[in-house]
């Protein structure tokens, strides 16, 4: 019998949500000191790319390797060699991060100028600096994601993804004591220094209960440590995935740097919007999945697999679908309310939300992706993702740099949503052949309720958003996202979703306690 994943994925999307929360503060406060400014472009861009090296060896695809194995192993009761397999990797990950810190520290310049070839002068110089102090938190980050891969296979959700929630904080104090006495050159420098400080406190916060779930780490530098050369197989189509994913992300910087200032910090700004409910309902369901989706393939058929990924599948388009239409509908209502200070002013948000609606576009395919790459993932296949997603690549830059000449920034945007379809398309129909189908009739109909609830709400909210002042910009997007949420719910409720009547259910039970 499945185990239930509702609450896990609720554990995640809680920390999801407090980290994001917390992001959403940081931006707001990075956009009234910094704006569309130079110094955002250089920050934007240098952040991006030590996040390179992170996301080639860390969350994702550490988890996407290593879980399996290592829930296996303790499904199968190996509790002793679970234990030297977490050592052994944490070894192999200290010495790796730290080679490439070191190597991205001596290549700074040459990196800025790969990653954003339209900067020049002022951009340039500090964009280097900028790299040069964060890079060595791309190996702090890395170690995060280790711990993150212990814990939730130990079905600890919450800690990992509310760490990140200190990183945020490090930089938000920085810039409320210090934005009001640096000027914006310096106080970005103190800026890159506080993420780095906040990322030595993401993992001290997880440590503890790391090894309190391991039993302990024993440093091992052995590859012939039973699971290290399967996990090491199965890391490296997942690292060239991520690679491919990577070099997606940096065009996208490298088209922006293209198009003149301020477009690469355009791009960051809705992107921090965009990946907020991919994180909250594509990431925690798909990271909650993962650990139990590795002990179904260890123990039974493919049909489990399948039978898990059908009710994710339900479950993410439940919650991706309205988000995707509210980012559409909504996106300047959103943006202002987000960021509309001191030098981040109504022309910018007019800029950003279109960049947004067109991110939103994309959002159903992007979250679904996550979760179908976990299920080839369990399956031990972790080289389809790899050759999907290196297609998608090629078609995203290709159609961005085409959309670009007409739609500016937005069409870096529309490029990328446009393959994401490609994307999940192609993964669906190869764990299809695997499993013998994902979605059936019923998954079939959840998002055809799902996707009919959501037009009606913005129907519904869009009148209303008519009669208020645009000058009320909180209230206004609190009514309109507020009204637009219980429309949605209702009608879905009404219509026979299975989730919206069970979270119906559940307030229905707090409204009474």
């Amino acid at each position: 019998m499945p185990r239930p994943e509702g609450r896990p994925a609720a554990r995640v999307a809680a920390g999801i949500l407090l980290t994001r929360i917390l992001g959403l503060v940081r931006e707001r406060i990075f956009a009234q000191y910094f704006g569309d400014s130079m110094a955002a472009d250089a920050y934007r861009a240098a952040l991006r790319i030590p996040n390179v090296i992170r996301n080639l060896l860390g969350e994702g695809t550490l988890s996407a390797s290593f879980i399996p194995v290592y829930a296996a192993m303790i499904e199968r009761g190996e509790v002793d060699g679970a234990r030297r397999l977490s050592g052994a990797i944490a070894s192999l990950l200290v010495l790796v991060t730290a080679a490439a810190a070191l190597l991205g520290l001596a290549l700074a310049p040459a990196i800025t100028d790969f990653a954003a070839p339209g900067f020049s002068g002022a951009t340039r110089d500090l964009t280097v600096t900028l790299v040069k102090i964060m890079f060595p938190m791309s190996g702090i980050m890395i170690m995060s994601a280790w711990c993150l891969g212990v814990l939730n296979t130990h079905r600890r959700f919450f800690l990992s993804y509310a760490a990140p929630t200190l990183w945020n904080i490090a930089q938000i104090t920085t810039l409320l004591v210090l934005g009001g006495v640096f000027l914006q050159i310096n106080l970005v420098v103190a800026l890159a220094w506080g993420a780095l400080i906040g990322s030595l406190l993401q993992i001290g916060v997880q440590l503890p209960s790391t090894l309190r779930a391991t039993g302990g780490v024993r440093w091992i530098l052995d590859l012939n440590t039973p699971g290290v050369r399967k996990v090491i197989g199965a890391w490296i189509p997942v690292v060239f995935g991520a690679g491919v994913m990577q070099i997606s992300s940096i065009i996208d910087t490298q088209l922006g740097s293209l198009l003149g200032p301020g477009a690469v910090a355009t791009l960051g700004y809705a992107q921090l919007v965009a990946v907020l409910p991919i994180s909250l309902f594509g990431i925690s369901i798909a990271a909650s999945a993962l650990p139990e989706l590795s002990r179904e393939a260890a123990r039974t058929a493919d049909v489990a697999v399948r039978d898990r990924l059908a009710n994710s599948t339900n479950r993410v388009a439940f919650f991706i679908l309205p988000s995707a239409f509210a980012l559409v509908a909504f996106g300047p209502r959103i943006i202002a309310a987000l960021f509309q200070t001191g030098a981040f002013g109504s022309t910018q948000t007019a800029i950003v939300s279109g960049v947004l609606a067109a991110y939103g576009i994309g959002l159903p395919a992007q979250a679904m992706v996550k979760l179908l790459a976990s299920g080839h993932y369990a399956l031990g296949d972790t080289r389809t993702p790899v050759k999907i997603a290196a297609l998608s690549v090629v078609i995203s830059a290709t159609l961005a740099a085409l959309l670009m000449q007409v739609y500016g920034v937005a069409g870096i945007a529309f490029g990328a949503s446009l393959a994401a379809y490609v994307n999940v398309s192609l993964n669906y129909t190869t764990l299809r052949r695997r499993t013998g189908g994902i979605a059936g009739s019923g998954e079939l109909r959840g998002m055809a309720i799902a996707t009919l609830s959501a037009i009606l709400s913005v129907g519904v909210a869009s009148l209303v958003d008519r009669l208020l002042p645009p000058e009320q910009i909180w209230l206004g997007a609190i009514v309109i996202l507020g009204l637009f949420g219980t429309v949605y719910l209702v009608i879905a409720a009404m219509l026979g979703h299975p989730d919206a009547r069970r979270l119906m259910e559940q307030l229905r039970r707090r409204a009474r306690a």
